[in-house]
């Protein structure tokens, strides 16, 4: 390890009464949420704030569900309401200055809601805001809160097929107010992607492992690129700007430096090329994407099809003694992250000299 690379620094680090599933940065400010399920079944929400090198509890909640997952990407900027998937597969949005009730719940899924994403608001304002959940029932649903109780879309297993747990789900292409894809992942690994204005299925394949996390460069933009990591120990970029008919799109795959489950995959808002890793091992990955010299190829047919890039890895941190489970990086200031591990503690860290990629 050399000092002139980025270095991946645990900042503070706070202790938790409950297990950490989700963690996600409150938009405009230096809070975050912590999201998991007490030792007795029931649900942990906590907000702290980092102030003064400390981070200091500002307000929790204790539900009769355990918490999954949880979002902003559907809520505006100025409400910045909280949506959250629980164990008994109710989805729900939270006014975090008010916690007593949600402003809107629905039984979303008959089993828990393993995974989570939204669009249209913090992050990606173009087109409707709405929300993706994943569920072990092995569907996938849009809900718009505009519209009680019913989704907007439902992506399921036909009648008689296998059912997949469902475990990624991930908006994206919505550069304009009509397009946007959602890519889901399964326990099989299967990765699908379905576009949502024609409501079809747009690309599959198996990336051969059950699908642990699936992340956009950027939900706003033409697709560009994909990231999904998977159950053992590798992940995929895949590049999004050309799909051949047949092959799809080009990718390459990498093995992590250590064999270890890939929980989570967050690429850099400042930076769309640089992503990180959380590890089954307790370790933080940091990578960095390096496109092609070209951008397709032709096929024998004549037919364009896309070239895979290549990933480099900047540089890796052992965090925790337990898989780090949850990641986000803060959407306002470059390098600053929070993570939580199974050792029952939330960490804010700090990743140094982003701005020389």
């Amino acid at each position: 390890m050399t000092l002139d690379k980025p270095q991946i620094i645990t900042h503070v680090q706070k202790s938790l009464t409950y297990t950490a599933y989700d963690v996600k940065w409150v938009p405009l400010s230096a809070r975050f949420v912590v999201l998991g399920q007490h030792a007795r079944g029931t649900g942990a929400l906590q907000v702290f704030e980092l102030e003064h090198g400390d981070v200091n509890l500002v307000h929790e909640t204790e539900k009769q569900h355990a918490f999954k997952c949880g979002t902003f990407g559907a809520s505006s900027i100025n409400n910045r309401h909280f949506a959250t998937g629980d164990f008994e597969g109710r989805l729900s949005v939270w006014d975090l200055e008010r916690t007593e009730l949600p402003v809107f719940t629905v039984r979303a899924h008959e089993q828990i809601i393993n995974c989570i994403d939204g669009c249209g608001g913090a992050g990606a304002q173009k087109g409707p805001p709405e929300l993706a959940t994943g569920s072990r029932d092995g569907a996938v649903k849009i809900w718009d809160v505009r519209q009680k109780d019913k989704p907007v879309a439902k992506i399921a297993p036909a009648e008689g097929e296998v059912v997949h747990d469902t475990w990624a789900v991930a908006f994206g292409n919505s550069y304009n107010d009509e397009e946007r894809v959602v890519c889901a992942g399964y326990e099989n690994g299967d990765v699908k992607m379905f576009d949502l204005r024609a409501m079809s299925l747009l690309w599959e394949t198996n990336v051969k492992n059950g699908v642990c996390s699936i992340d956009f460069d950027r939900k706003d933009i033409p697709m560009n690129k994909m990231v999904v990591s998977t159950l053992e120990s590798s992940f995929t970029a895949f590049d999004l700007r050309t799909q051949h008919p047949e092959k799809g799109f080009a990718s390459v795959t990498e093995k992590a430096p250590h064999s270890t489950t890939i929980w989570t995959v967050r690429h850099l808002p400042q930076n769309r090329d640089i992503f990180v890793t959380s590890g089954g091992n307790g370790s933080l990955n940091l990578y960095k994407y390096n496109y092609p010299g070209q951008r397709s190829k032709k096929d024998a047919k004549g037919v364009s099809e896309g070239v895979a890039g290549s990933v480099d890895l900047i540089n890796d941190a052992h965090v925790a003694e337990q898989p780090v489970a949850a990641f986000d990086w803060s959407p306002d200031k470059q390098g600053l992250c929070v993570f939580a591990a199974f050792d029952q503690a939330v960490r804010v860290g700090i990743v140094t000299k982003l701005d020389q990629f």
